[in-house]
């Protein structure tokens, strides 16, 4: 154990860099809560998304990575600020105009459009724990209007109160260049009408820190005096935010690059607050396939429900693991390269030293607890296979992948089953409709030829190697650079410029079968 964690204390991959700053927090004490705090952050007004996931898992990993390093007790609080009021009506839900007559209440006052809760954001609440259990995360929820209700955040409130005044002087002056009518009417606090239930953007007219109160005017004129505290009132997003971390003695938390002003902010306040900001981190966002941000209103890029269509969720899982820093596409395109790579990852783990496997994604994916791959035939290779076999269901695919590793079946891998389907699902969505066959030139001609001779006077067993071998061999004088023969196959044969090494092709689809796919390619009877 002591082997392994003084690797981790040196290790270089990103969530023991993390891990270790959260550690050097209690260098001198433990902390007096007795245990480190790791938060993530929903938003109650739509749906659990990828992004949702991204943090939840991201943030699992650091706080896996820490364990490691210390004995310190840990938490993850999934906060849910459900107690929001209601600003617009999302489109993708049902029941618009009820949803309309409910503006400006608080999410958990909001009437559930699908008629399943008592409120539309104890329906959100209850997908996200849904949503975080299928994945297996280990977290406790947390609502926003249940910690204010319950009186859990009293003593944060009315510290707010009390330095009411520094709380103005960091957040006025990252508002003046917006909306001077909101300059004059900020205030941190939201109180929540007693008359309509409403969410109110209104001044603050007056605060009795004795009492703990304030004084505000309603939109009818009449002023009301409301306690701070037992759910009165809620704070605005950057003070609940900066409020929260002082409360909880929030140790850390990650958000997306947009939020990096806002985050600053609430650290401003958590500090005025007095109390030590959390450890931050802030990730890139996703980009969709023309390179635009990603947008929940937009609907453009892959949703996380798409992802999990066409692959399994550790897939999904390594490529939130992989470069958070680094602004990636996040399309369907992306999907064969992350399942190959992560089984990549998990065939080299078991011969790596533990310096090796402490950098490995896998190991943060799985907690250290990293299983065996059972892929003995790779994702593309599987969807060049659907492609030459016109496949419609994964049980097509049995018959070669059987003939290329004898000992696999369904039962034995059912790793590689699920891939199969996945793969089938895939090519006939995304690949068939894209795909361009055309004929050769002359040279190409010429080359196929020779190598539909070399695979007519094959003897021996179809192994990729010897079989990539005489490929390579084929067009290694003709083409320069060679990568322009493996393109003119891919492009005659498949359909498409890029494709997997071809020697393990042939051997997986068969030699009398690539045989015949040359001669059609060679007739035009593809390129038809």
């Amino acid at each position: 154990m002591s082997d392994l964690r003084d690797a981790a204390l040196s290790s270089k991959a990103w969530p023991f860099e993390e891990a270790r700053r959260v550690l050097k927090r209690y260098q001198k004490a433990p902390p007096e809560k007795g245990y480190v705090v790791f938060e993530t952050g929903y938003g109650p007004s739509g749906l659990p998304h990828i992004g949702t996931f991204g943090e939840v898992a991201r943030t699992t990993m650091v706080r896996r990575a820490f364990e490691m390093i210390s004995d310190i007790p840990t938490k993850l609080l999934c906060f849910s600020d459900d107690m929001d009021g209601l600003r617009k009506v999302p489109t993708n839900v049902p029941n618009q105009e009820q949803m309309t007559e409910d503006l400006n209440l608080p999410l958990t006052k909001v009437r559930d459009p699908f008629g399943t809760h008592p409120s539309f954001g104890e329906h959100n609440n209850a997908r996200l724990c849904a949503f975080l259990d299928s994945f297996g995360f280990e977290y406790e929820f947390a609502s926003s209007t249940e910690y204010y209700a319950s009186g859990k955040f009293d003593e944060a409130l009315l510290n707010v109160l009390a330095r009411f005044d520094k709380i103005m002087e960091i957040m006025i002056p990252s508002l003046g260049g917006v909306d001077a009518d909101r300059v004059n009417t900020y205030s941190p606090f939201l109180p929540i009408s007693p008359k309509t239930g409403h969410v109110l953007q209104v001044p603050t007219l007056e605060r009795n820190v004795e009492k703990g109160t304030i004084v505000y005017q309603e939109p009818d004129g009449e002023k009301i005096e409301l306690p701070v505290t037992g759910g009165h009132v809620k704070l605005q997003w950057k003070p609940d935010w900066g409020m929260r971390w002082a409360a909880l003695g929030v140790d850390y938390e990650m958000y997306g690059k947009d939020l990096i002003p806002s985050a600053e902010l609430s650290a401003k306040i958590c500090r005025a607050l007095g109390t030590p900001q959390p450890e931050l981190f802030n990730y890139e966002l996703f980009n969709d396939e023309q390179g635009q941000k990603i947008s929940k209103s937009k609907g453009n890029g892959l949703s996380m429900e798409e992802w999990l269509s066409y692959a399994a969720p550790e897939s999904l899982n390594y490529f939130m693991y992989a470069k958070p820093k680094t602004a990636k596409r996040l399309y369907f395109d992306v999907i064969p390269k992350a399942v190959d790579e992560y089984h990549q990852q998990l065939r080299a783990f078991p011969d790596q030293d533990l310096k090796g496997q402490l950098a490995n994604p896998v190991y943060h994916i799985h907690g250290g607890d990293v299983p065996a791959s059972d892929m003995v035939v790779p994702f593309a290779m599987l969807l060049n296979l659907a492609s030459v076999s016109a496949a419609e269901e994964k049980d097509q695919l049995w018959g070669f992948m059987q003939r290329y590793a004898p000992d696999a079946s369904p039962e034995t891998h059912p790793g590689l089953d699920a891939a199969a389907g996945f793969a089938v699902r895939y090519y006939n969505d995304f690949v068939k409709p894209a795909k361009v066959y055309r004929l050769p030139t002359d040279a190409e001609r010429e080359a196929m030829e020779e190598l539909l001779g070399v695979l007519k006077d094959w003897d021996g067993p179809a192994d990729p190697e010897a079989l990539q071998n005489a490929v390579f061999a084929v067009g290694r004088d003709r083409f320069d650079p060679l990568r322009d023969w493996f393109k003119a196959l891919y492009e005659v044969l498949l359909g498409a410029s890029q494709g997997p090494r071809f020697g393990g092709f042939i051997a997986l689809y068969g030699i009398e079968e690539t045989i015949e796919l040359i001669e059609d390619g060679l007739a035009g009877k593809l390129a038809e």
